[in-house]
């Protein structure tokens, strides 16, 4: 089909979509922080509100133990496939405030790029492929190809209501892939589709060396200080040029092949060179491998924070009795992350001095990894129509970061997810001024329409 009718649809509608996204943007749906509860139920609210006014004609909220799925459905045709839409309508929070330029919340374009938290990750994105899903039915009376919907609002914790929720919803659910509208493109001019994204365990490590902060005139000569002890044991976690130093980490890692690391290669070429933008003043990891590689394709160990004592300013002269760090691992294929977990407690109990106690208080929300062959035919669809809209062929992708309902959907539903979404790295995901470029939006939307468009059979 010729995208005329959609292009002009869209381009008569720009602003007016713009606005909607502006809307959505406003509501500080954060899902980590317990005072934001209700403005995420707001949220799920606000979005299947805008499911029923591009005409969806099944739409629900459907309760899981925290935050509700926003689910629809639009069967057009037995013959068509069905692919399912998924994308999330949480946040992270903005902290810190004051590095914003504008507020996180009250939408702002400069320079052709919206800024506000959730402007890509995952709101915009969201967005761009519901109004490519308009512009399809406005022009064409209906979907091309049957659709369902699937928002959640846990997607920034790491999904940990899915697991529960998804055996009990296997019928409703049912569909023959998955389009991600959670994701993104190497740039604003080079395609790319993924083959693979990470999964992830997460865990805090808490240390004790005596019952209550001592004063370090009295009892420092004496006492263990628990700073000290902490800042030590998190340092053990890795060797000095950047290797993950515990025990079996590495044991089920598959090692990458020539063709791999061509591809990764490429694809970071493709990117340029972001490494820069970062402002550190060298870069460091794993040794035998490019930062790309590192990244996309081996598994990470990141100390999140660290803190223990006297906080505030000026000077009190304590010797601190607990510390504590919070540690994330993003993981690869056959990496399982409670496994990781026991491998990190063994590390900790290994490396904890006789003078400290230490524990490991496991986070919810692990996933494991996920990947689609190659060969996958909406796949192989997703890059045609990428190299149409883009004007040359996509990269072979990897993401660095975690989608955890991947694996999940795949697990559950048997089904496949395909990344198309359109925010750049240069977006700030995660970040303060996080941003998505409006030329990215209006590239999503067309893309969409030509996608669904070339789905059908």
């Amino acid at each position: 089909m010729s995208l005329a009718e959609c292009d002009r649809y869209l381009e008569e509608r720009e602003q007016e979509h713009l606005e909607a996204i502006q809307e959505f943007l406003r509501i500080p749906s954060v899902s980590a922080l317990p005072e934001h509860q209700g403005d995420v139920r707001r949220a799920a609210e606000w979005l299947a509100d805008y499911l029923r006014r591009i005409g969806v004609p099944q739409v629900e909220l459907l309760p899981t133990e925290r935050n509700p799925v926003v689910f629809g459905a639009w069967h057009v045709d037995d013959a068509q496939p069905t692919a399912m839409i998924y994308g999330h309508y949480d946040v992270q929070p903005p902290d810190p405030l004051d590095l914003w330029i504008s507020p996180p919340f009250e939408p702002q374009v400069r320079e052709d790029k919206l800024y506000a938290r959730g402007a890509s990750d995952d709101k915009g994105n969201v967005m761009v492929a519901l109004q490519g899903v308009e512009a399809l039915v406005r022009t064409q009376g209906r979907p091309p190809i049957n659709l369902k919907f699937f928002f959640e609002g846990e997607e920034e914790i790491g999904s940990p209501s899915l697991p529960a929720f998804m055996p009990n919803h296997r019928e409703k659910l049912a569909c023959d892939f998955i389009i991600s509208a959670d994701g993104g493109q190497p740039s604003l001019d080079q395609p790319g589709v993924t083959l693979t994204a990470k999964g992830i365990a997460a865990c805090q490590v808490n240390v004790r060396t005596a019952a209550t902060d001592l004063h370090s005139g009295m009892f420092g000569a004496a006492v263990p200080n628990a700073a000290q002890v902490t800042a030590h044991l998190a340092a053990s976690f890795h060797t000095p040029d950047g290797r993950v130093a515990v025990e079996g980490f590495y044991d089920r890692v598959r090692e990458l092949s020539e063709e791999e690391r061509a591809e990764l290669a490429a694809a970071q070429a493709s990117a340029g060179p972001y490494w820069e933008k970062v402002g550190a003043p060298a870069l460091w990891g794993e040794p035998g491998y490019s930062p790309g590689e590192r990244v996309a394709a081996r598994p990470t160990l990141d100390i999140n924070g660290i803190w223990s004592g006297f906080q505030g300013e000026g000077v009190k002269t304590v010797t601190p009795a607990e510390g504590h760090f919070k540690i994330t691992c993003r993981l690869v294929a056959d990496q399982d992350p409670e496994e990781i977990l026991t491998l990190i407690e063994r590390h900790v109990e290994k490396h904890c001095p006789p003078w400290a106690t230490a524990t490991v208080e496991r986070f919810p929300g692990s996933a494991r990894p996920f990947g689609i062959r190659r060969d996958h035919p909406a796949l192989k669809t997703a890059m045609e129509v990428l190299e149409q809209i883009f004007g040359k062929p996509p990269v072979i992708a990897r993401q660095g970061g975690t989608i955890p309902v991947a694996e999940i959907f795949q697990r559950e539903l048997g089904a496949d997810m395909v990344f198309f979404a359109f925010g750049t790295p240069d977006g700030n995901v995660h970040a303060p001024n996080e941003s998505m470029r409006l030329e990215s939006m209006r590239r999503g939307r067309r893309a969409y329409c030509a996608y669904l468009t070339a789905l059908a059979k």
